[in-house]
C-alpha cells in the first residue's frame, strides 16, 4: 500500500480505532494513515484523546475495536515488547527514566530489546550534544530538558521505524524546548507522529497535521496547506464536525 499523496510505502494504517479510559471512550473510531519518512503532528485539547491514541499505537493501551497495522502486519493484539521488536518506540508524557541511572545506562537498557541498527550510544549522543558531557550523570540529576532528550535518545536506541513522541514541550522552559527540537533536525528521514499542544511547534516541524477533538479526527491536511487559524478553530470545535 502506498500513500496517495506522497507516494510513499503506508508504514502504519490505523482503520475504525476505539478505546476508553474505564467506560469514558478516549478514542472513538479514528481512522488515519501515515507513511515511510512522514512527520505527523497529533493536535488537540487536553483531554482529546491524544496521548490515549498514541498508546494504543504502541500496546501500551488496550483498544475495544478496530485494527493497528504496522508494516501491513496486523499488530492489533501485540503486547507492547513485541511492537518495539518490529520497530515501534514510544516515548511517553512525564520522559518516565530509570532515575538512579546514568544517561548512559538508560540507554543501553533500551538498546538490548530493540532492533538492530544505525543508533548506538555514540550516535544518540551525537544527535544530542548536550548529553555528551553528561552521560555519566544519573537521571534524577538532570533537567528537564535533558531528561526529555535522554528519553528521546533512548526511544532511538532500539532502531525504530517509527517514533512516537508524547508532548515534548510539556513543562520544559522554552530554552530547553529549543535545544530538543534542534536535536530532532538530526531524525531528518525518520517517521514520526509527534503529540504537541504547541501548535506553532507542531506545525513547523510536521509534513501533516490531524486535529482531534473529544476522540474524533475534526481536521487532517498537509501542514504546509492548512492556515493557523483553521488548526485553531478544529482544536477548540470551532469548525462543523462529521456526524
Amino acid at each position: 500500500m502506498t500513500d496517495a499523496g506522497t507516494g510513499a510505502a503506508t508504514l502504519l494504517a490505523v482503520e475504525g480505532l476505539e478505546a476508553r479510559h474505564g467506560l469514558l471512550p478516549a478514542v472513538r473510531g479514528v481512522s488515519l494513515a501515515v507513511a515511510e519518512g512522514e512527520r505527523l503532528a497529533l493536535v488537540g485539547a487536553n483531554g482529546a484523546g491524544k496521548t490515549t491514541l498514541l498508546r494504543a499505537i504502541a500496546g501500551a493501551h488496550p483498544v475495544t475495536a478496530g485494527a493497528i497495522r504496522f508494516a501491513g502486519a496486523d499488530v492489533t493484539r501485540l503486547p507492547a515488547h513485541r511492537r518495539v521488536g518490529l520497530g515501534i518506540a514510544l516515548v511517553p508524557e512525564g520522559r518516565r527514566l530509570f532515575p538512579d541511572m546514568t544517561v548512559v545506562e538508560n540507554l543501553l537498557v533500551a538498546g538490548r530489546h530493540g532492533r538492530p541498527g544505525p543508533w548506538t550510544v555514540d550516535a544518540v549522543l551525537d544527535a544530542f550534544p548536550l548529553l555528551r558531557p553528561l552521560r555519566h550523570r544519573r537521571a534524577a540529576a538532570l533537567s528537564g530538558g535533558e531528561q526529555q532528550a535522554t528519553a528521546i535518545g533512548r526511544a532511538l536506541m532500539t532502531n525504530p521505524r517509527l517514533l512516537l513522541l508524547d508532548e515534548v514541550s510539556l513543562g520544559l522552559a522554552p530554552r530547553a524546548v529549543d535545544a530538543v527540537y534542534e536535536s530532532l533536525a538530526h531524525l531528518a528521514g525518520a517517521t514520526v507522529i509527534l503529540v504537541e499542544q504547541d501548535l506553532g511547534r507542531g506545525l513547523a516541524i510536521a509534513d501533516r497535521v490531524v486535529c482531534l477533538l473529544e476522540g474524533r479526527i475534526v481536521l487532517e491536511g498537509a501542514a504546509a496547506a492548512l492556515s493557523r487559524e483553521q488548526v485553531t478553530e478544529a482544536y477548540f470545535g470551532l469548525v462543523p464536525r462529521a456526524p
